[in-house]
């Protein structure tokens, strides 16, 4: 059936229409277009803006699937409609492993003369309302991140996340000399957020005699987590934030007790598994989904032992469970919810809760933590399974600027101080609250913890928390 032109004379929030054209330029070839308006109406008149799908990508989530051109969209919040064009792929095509992605040198779509013929195209999917001050010019945007080369190397379905995949990729280090000049991550990635990544780790080739010759994603070598350093953008942050307590941290080791750590949210695992071997914790790591922890234990060498425990369960429900362990009642309840975590009636004070979830509802953009974490139940339930001088940790993704008040707002009601820590990516920041007013001169302290912990963590980031 024909697509009616008129169809693109006004805006409707949230449509999002894709179709196909034959290619200008390669006359055996289908171009596909996919046309998205913003669910924000513009208060002036609105702006189209028209991106080039990556060749080689246009399988990948980002560009295939309406979510992903959504958060397309919502990372320009000046743009009212999104306009993508790439080659064409079949429907229903899968991120298939062993599908090596290689960047391209240059895009052949302009060397194709893109800018001549796409012209009256853009024009005429433009709503009426862009040319009342004349012909407009449609601003053609291509896609740029610091990806080399990528491999899916594994996809699984879980119950609470739906599909995922691991891919090995090469990424451009940003002017940090890693590895020669060259650095190969692990990814794990979500279809309902597929321009976010969860978890991302550093991998190594496994070769003989060291050196990076030719190695390369998807050749004859293969690689393993390196665990020693976190590079998730926010990570580092969140375990920079042991700073405030680790007088505190270093007394309990001196005194021959572990520090423990609660994770809620696991993803790859990275958090939970750099806090054990680098920093001498005993973890909890809670997670809903059970394919989640899988793909954690086999691609990114989580791996459970005496000091990390891996639960299935809700983060919420965990929470309380936890607290009423920590009161040795048998027939507890609070708030609806009872029963034990865990089977034997251990000391579940932990010195520090880190909160890494995300919101499940990606129409409105990326956000964390999810609304439910804020309600003042949970918070106090957070507050009850930390020790005295324990802290509660949330990386906090604010979609807006009444999303930060409102949560910083209660966690006052709850907690004694507040610290946060910016990330410096323009997106996330970490915030700290403390169960009990701190008593430690966190900067001018000098113990064998904030030793360890400078040694592993850039200090840039010990130095960054300020007070809220």
């Amino acid at each position: 059936m024909a697509l009616d032109a008129s169809t693109f004379e006004t805006l409707t929030p949230s449509r999002f229409i894709s179709f196909t054209i034959p290619h200008p330029s390669c006359s055996n070839s289908l171009l596909r277009v996919a046309v998205l308006d913003s669910p924000l109406q513009p208060n002036e008149l609105p702006r189209v803006g028209a991106m080039l799908v990556p060749e080689g990508r246009e399988i990948d989530w980002i560009f295939s699937t309406e979510l992903g051109h959504l958060q397309l969209l919502l990372s320009s919040p000046e743009i009212s409609r999104l306009i993508l064009i790439g080659n064409n792929f079949k429907q229903g095509t899968l991120l298939f492993p062993r599908h090596v992605y290689q960047r391209p040198l240059q895009c052949s779509l302009h060397q194709q003369g893109f800018e001549v013929w796409s012209k009256p195209l853009l024009l005429a999917l433009s709503p009426k309302s862009l040319f009342k001050r004349g012909i407009p010019e449609v601003p053609v945007l291509s896609y740029v991140d610091n990806l080399v080369s990528s491999m899916v190397v594994h996809q699984c379905v879980g119950m609470h996340v739906g599909e995922m995949l691991v891919e090995d990729v090469e990424i451009e280090n940003g002017g940090e000399v890693l590895h020669h000049g060259r650095e190969f991550r692990r990814r794990l990635r979500f279809k309902r957020m597929p321009n976010l990544i969860q978890t991302e780790i550093c991998i190594v080739p496994v070769k003989e005699g060291g050196g990076l010759d030719g190695v390369c994603i998807g050749g004859n070598v293969g690689f393993v987590p390196d665990l020693k350093v976190l590079v998730h953008p926010y990570l580092g942050p969140m375990v920079a934030s042991l700073v405030l307590s680790s007088e505190y941290v270093a007394g309990r080791i001196q005194n021959g007790f572990k520090p423990k750590a609660l994770c809620l949210g696991v993803g790859g695992g990275a958090l939970a598994s750099f806090l054990r071997t680098q920093l001498g914790f005993e973890v909890m790591a809670v997670d809903s989904d059970r394919e989640v922890l899988r793909v954690a234990h086999e691609y990114f060498g989580l791996e459970e032992s005496k000091f990390i425990h891996v639960v299935v369960g809700d983060a919420f429900e965990s929470l309380k469970k936890l607290v009423c362990q920590g009161k040795l009642q048998d027939d507890c309840e609070v708030n609806g919810f009872s029963g034990h975590l865990v089977e034997d009636k251990v000391n579940v004070k932990f010195d520090v809760v880190m909160v890494d979830l995300d919101s499940s509802d990606m129409m409105n953009g990326v956000s964390s933590p999810p609304i439910e974490f804020v309600r003042k139940d949970v918070l106090l339930a957070a507050k009850l399974v930390l020790s005295e001088f324990g802290i509660l940790v949330i990386n906090v993704i604010p979609p807006s600027r009444y999303f930060y008040d409102n949560l910083v707002s209660h966690f006052q009601e709850v907690f004694h101080e507040l610290y946060k820590i910016d990330v410096g990516n323009g997106e996330n920041f970490v915030l700290i609250a403390t169960s009990s007013p701190l008593v430690f001169p966190a900067r001018d302290c000098v113990n064998s913890f904030l030793v360890r912990l400078k040694s592993v963590i850039p200090e840039a980031y010990l130095n960054s928390i300020t007070k809220i």
